[in-house]
């Protein structure tokens, strides 16, 4: 599966992503039930609240060959500054409705 991430822009200063690139690694967290090798197209933040470029660049991860977003536990779970995007599930609609069923949506990256 080829695999585009959207992160929080307000964690950028504190993660990496390394949480993220561990649990693709491991096959653990939301990707623990996917049995193929993952390619990840994409790594980018969601433009800053109220998650404005979120759509935009959800189909730039797609023209770049995503088969599937991840928003990141920082947009879900508030990982790791313990505060959840109060725009997320706005966010995960308009991309929905963006993309179209073709594109898998992963609630969360990992634990």
């Amino acid at each position: 599966m080829k695999l585009g991430i959207i992160r929080c822009m307000q964690t950028e200063d504190f993660c990496p992503g390394t949480g993220c690139f561990r649990a693709i690694r491991n096959k653990k967290g939301a990707f623990a039930e996917i049995n193929e090798d993952i390619e990840i197209v994409g790594f980018c933040n969601c433009g800053g609240c109220p998650a404005k470029k979120s759509v935009l660049r959800a189909r730039k991860l797609v023209e770049r060959g995503a088969e599937a977003i991840a928003f990141a536990s920082c947009i879900q779970k508030g990982t790791p500054i313990g505060y959840p995007c109060p725009f997320a599930k706005r966010m995960k609609e308009l991309i929905a409705k963006d993309l179209g069923e073709d594109i898998k949506l992963l609630d969360y990256s990992h634990d």
